[in-house]
């Protein structure tokens, strides 16, 4: 059964640095899952308010938590994949709806939106402060024991899609994060080889 975690520590209160072998192992072989593969059960709305809230102790800069969520589950998500069917079909576009499949197995998902604020932050760090919400929304949902996997997709940026999500002036699908019970167990795939990626920076002069 999933573990729930220790309670967040009080404002102002000193934080317990110590090494967390665990975690680094925990990232050495981490994998999403299959979005087709996830069933029943998924997150409890009890687990999932764990997992929102682990999801908001993220870099911000300037404390502005320029993000929010959108559940989206049971009857109401089979309502909103509906609507974007018919968004899609509606333009003759076959290929758009069958890609609505990653979103219609699963049987929770959430939206994360970035959504800036008027602030000297630039809208850049707020944007990538979204990412990081998706990104340890799907660590603490694998974590916690469930199949996650981190989608956008077509209807992540498109206005009439973002229009039944209901985005606001300057909002942004960041993604949606899709959760449950996998049928089978991921399959580890190619990573990136470092050496390339990696250098040290030199002056010119």
């Amino acid at each position: 059964m999933p573990v729930a975690p220790p309670p967040a520590p009080e404002f102002g209160s000193p934080v317990d640095m110590t090494p967390v072998p665990e975690v680094l192992a925990f990232l050495a072989a981490r994998r999403s899952t299959s979005a087709v593969t996830l069933t029943e059960p998924a997150p409890s709305a009890g687990e999932l308010g764990i997992l929102l809230r682990l999801a908001t102790r993220v870099p911000d800069h300037g404390k502005l938590a320029p993000w929010r969520f959108v559940i989206l589950d049971g009857e109401a998500k089979a309502e909103f994949s509906a609507q974007l069917e018919a968004l899609a079909l509606g333009r003759g576009d076959q290929t758009a709806a069958a890609k609505l499949a990653k979103l219609k197995v699963p049987p929770l998902a959430v939206a994360v939106i970035s959504a800036p604020r008027a602030a000297a932050i630039p809208e850049w760090e707020q944007r990538l402060s979204a990412g990081a919400v998706c990104a340890t929304l799907l660590y603490a949902a694998l974590a916690m024991g469930y199949g996650a996997n981190w989608i956008t997709d077509w209807y992540a940026y498109d206005a009439d899609a973002g229009a039944i999500l209901g985005l606001r002036d300057g909002e942004k699908v960041a993604g949606f994060l899709l959760m449950g019970t996998p049928r089978e167990p991921p399959l580890e795939r190619e990573r990136p080889e470092l050496d390339p990626l990696v250098s040290r920076w030199r002056s010119a002069g």
